[in-house]
């Protein structure tokens, strides 16, 4: 009914447009008719005449009301395409010399630009609506009422039942109310309907406004199946470097042994059994003292203690690990003077086993050792370097046990990084670039630990 009314009822702005034409207009027509009454005109004339003038002046006005309703029309039929989404339309006489023609240009060009925008959109949505279905996660998104509103193809196979059937239950009814609660980032345990048996899921959350409502975003990612391999790689690794050190062991023991037991069966015995079985035990007793070495370093590799954090000046801590080693001359090069937060025994102990592992890879060539420090963006930067042969085998440095020297317990590299990483660092070793040998670089915080 009001869009009835809006079309048999004239605009007012239009009737003013119309008003303001003819009153214009209305002084002329006045005067020329004056002017053609007063004269010694035939009457077929003058009213011949005055139809014809009035006429024309009717004409003007319906020009003037068109040259100036018809573009705001094609403006609002315009604005009201761009509201509805729709920009394909386009203004034509888009002169920019003229005030009109400036403004539908600016239209059509404000058109364009919406169009390119949505476009954009759309395109964006597409490659996110993507993404989130092929992603190995199951992604949730929850309004203020705890209503599903979004899920992804791995939430609604975790769940075990369509997506159309999940969207708008409670999310009690789902079971994911207690994902919705509590911290985050977390790890939980927890079994779903498409998904047997108890699972371990990280559980991450955030916030995000659709149409002006505050919504919740769940994410949970399965860390089952990446901890048990990580936690499999990590026994495969441990279980062989034991087995190998233990076979080192019990091959001898148990083959001396053997050649002892039947020493002792001999009849009569051998004139020197007894400096032979003192040797075969003494060997015995060598293998087991080596077994239990290897035994008490995997224990104080497994209990290393938090670092107890105090200030430790890195010149006096460098100088200190460079003047204990007495088997050649460690050239300190010197840095900053920065103090850090940190545990300076445990800082020891790493440093300690850099330098000797430097030191070891330089006695048979009599090559140097340096060691230094730089400091940088809140971060302090120790450096061994050596000009020894180099690292053959990269890929095992950092396994415990794993030792290549004759004497080695294979955890100095291990324990010097796990400190590093306690403190919050990190610790590489690598080949040198420009020179031959390896080089040692340990980065921590100055301000100790997040």
């Amino acid at each position: 009914m009001g869009s009835e009314r809006r079309r048999t009822r004239k605009p007012r702005y239009e009737r003013r447009i119309v008003t303001l034409a003819l009153l214009t207009g209305l002084p002329a027509v006045i005067l020329a008719l004056v002017l053609l009454w007063s004269g010694d005109f035939a009457a077929r004339t003058q009213w011949t005449l005055t139809i014809l003038l009035v006429a024309v002046w009717l004409a003007f006005v319906g020009v003037v009301r068109e040259r100036v309703v018809r573009p705001l029309q094609t403006i609002s039929n315009m604005l009201a395409a761009l509201r509805e989404r729709d920009f394909s339309l386009r203004a034509r006489g888009s002169d920019p010399d003229d005030a009109l023609g400036l403004l539908l240009l600016e239209l059509n060009t404000l058109g364009e630009d919406l169009r390119a925008q949505r476009l954009g959109a759309l395109e964006a949505t597409a490659l996110l609506r993507r993404v989130m279905e092929e992603i190995d996660v199951a992604v949730f998104a929850f309004d203020e009422a705890r209503a599903l509103r979004l899920v992804n193809r791995g939430g609604a196979a975790l769940l075990g039942r369509p997506a159309e059937q999940l969207l708008g239950k409670d999310a009690a009814e789902l079971g994911l109310a207690e994902s919705l609660a509590g911290d985050a980032p977390r790890v939980l345990e927890i079994a779903f309907p498409g998904r047997p048996g108890l699972g371990r899921w990280e559980l991450r959350r955030g916030t995000f406004r659709q149409g002006g409502l505050p919504h919740q975003l769940l994410v949970l990612a399965d860390v089952s199946r990446a901890l048990s391999e990580e936690e499999r790689q990590a026994w495969q690794r441990l279980i062989r470097v034991l087995s190998h050190e233990l076979n080192n062991s019990l091959a001898p023991i148990k083959s001396i042994a053997q050649s002892l037991a039947e020493l002792v069966r001999r009849d009569p015995l051998a004139p020197d059994w007894r400096e032979d079985l003192h040797k075969g035990l003494g060997v015995i007793g060598g293998r087991a003292e080596s077994l239990s070495r290897l035994m008490a370093a995997y224990a104080r590799l497994a209990r290393l203690p938090r670092p107890r954090l105090e200030p430790v000046l890195v010149a006096e801590w460098v100088r200190r690990v460079a003047a204990l080693e007495t088997r050649v001359l460690v050239t300190v090069c010197p840095g900053p003077e920065v103090t850090i937060q940190a545990d300076g025994g445990q800082l020891d102990q790493l440093l300690i086993n850099l330098v000797r592992n430097a030191v070891d890879a330089t006695l048979e060539g009599g090559g140097q050792v340096e060691l230094g420090w730089t400091a940088r963006n809140g971060r302090l930067e120790v450096w061994v370097r050596d000009d020894g042969p180099g690292l053959a085998d990269t890929v095992n440095l950092f396994v415990p046990f794993y030792t290549t020297k004759a004497d080695g317990s294979g955890i100095g590299l291990a324990l010097s990084r796990q400190i590093a990483e306690a403190h919050g660092g990190t610790l590489t070793l690598a080949n040198r670039a420009a020179a031959k040998g390896c080089e040692a670089r340990v980065s921590l915080p100055i301000l100790g630990p997040e």
